[in-house]
């Protein structure tokens, strides 16, 4: 009996979509991270900078949400962002909620890092192919919709 689980699962384990999302997150995050060294933020940290541009003043629940990453991970990476002054974390209205905003020296060091970003982009656009690429957002977008449904 384990053997037949043994090799069904050596079959069907190959098209593990959550094993083979995490394996391309890792591929890409190495390399965005690699080209982005030179800015001195890592991807993660680009991104949580840009979604707080983007939606600033804003909350870390709703930080949370939109990045789909979990509070204590979050919480984690915003510290090491206050620690270095690239955004200020305040009691929101609501006093329960705390607020991230991008501080000036954030902008600066977000606005240095967006051409190496940009570049970044373009080299997995064109590795990749722009249709494929905008093929696979939208369907990433989908997929993170059905994970969201509980």
């Amino acid at each position: 009996m384990a053997q037949r689980w043994i090799s069904k699962f050596a079959v069907e384990g190959q098209s593990c979509v959550c094993s083979n999302l995490r394996m391309a997150a890792r591929a890409i995050t190495q390399l965005y991270d690699a080209m982005m060294r030179q800015s001195g933020l890592r991807a993660t940290q680009f991104s949580i900078l840009g979604t707080t541009l983007i939606l600033g003043p804003v909350t870390v629940k709703r930080l949370a949400r939109a990045t789909v990453t979990d509070r204590t991970t979050l919480t984690r990476n915003l510290k090491l962002l206050e620690k270095q002054g690239l955004i200020r974390i305040e009691t929101g209205d609501d006093r329960r909620e705390r607020e991230v905003t991008l501080t000036d020296r954030g902008l600066e060091v977000l606005a240095r890092a967006y051409p190496i970003w940009k570049t970044a982009q373009v080299k997995v656009a064109k590795r990749f192919g722009r249709e494929r690429l905008e093929r696979l957002l939208s369907e990433l977008s989908a997929l993170v919709e059905v994970a969201r449904v509980r």
